[in-house]
């Protein structure tokens, strides 16, 4: 599975989310990849799945099938929540 979690770093929600990641990846063994949603990349793949609202996290399939989405005040999900998700 991967687990990408499209923010910006210079917001209100940075702390936030960078806390949960930080914590999330110290509590499990799932690769998280962070995206700023102003690069090239945090816009390709904003676009790609019609994320509109930061943070958002995705849990997806290695071939790129949506699983899961949580956006804006439902980030950061509960630990167990997205681990069930990227465990599946």
């Amino acid at each position: 599975m991967k687990v990408y979690v499209l923010y910006r770093p210079k917001s209100d929600h940075a702390r936030r989310t960078e806390e949960f990641v930080r914590d999330f990846k110290g509590q499990h063994s799932v690769n998280v990849e962070v995206i700023d949603v102003d690069s090239r990349d945090g816009v390709a793949t904003a676009s790609l799945y019609d994320v509109l609202t930061y943070p958002t996290v995705l849990v997806m399939t290695e071939d790129g099938q949506l699983l899961k989405t949580w956006s804006g005040e439902e980030v950061p999900p509960l630990m167990n929540e997205l681990a069930s998700y990227a465990y599946s």
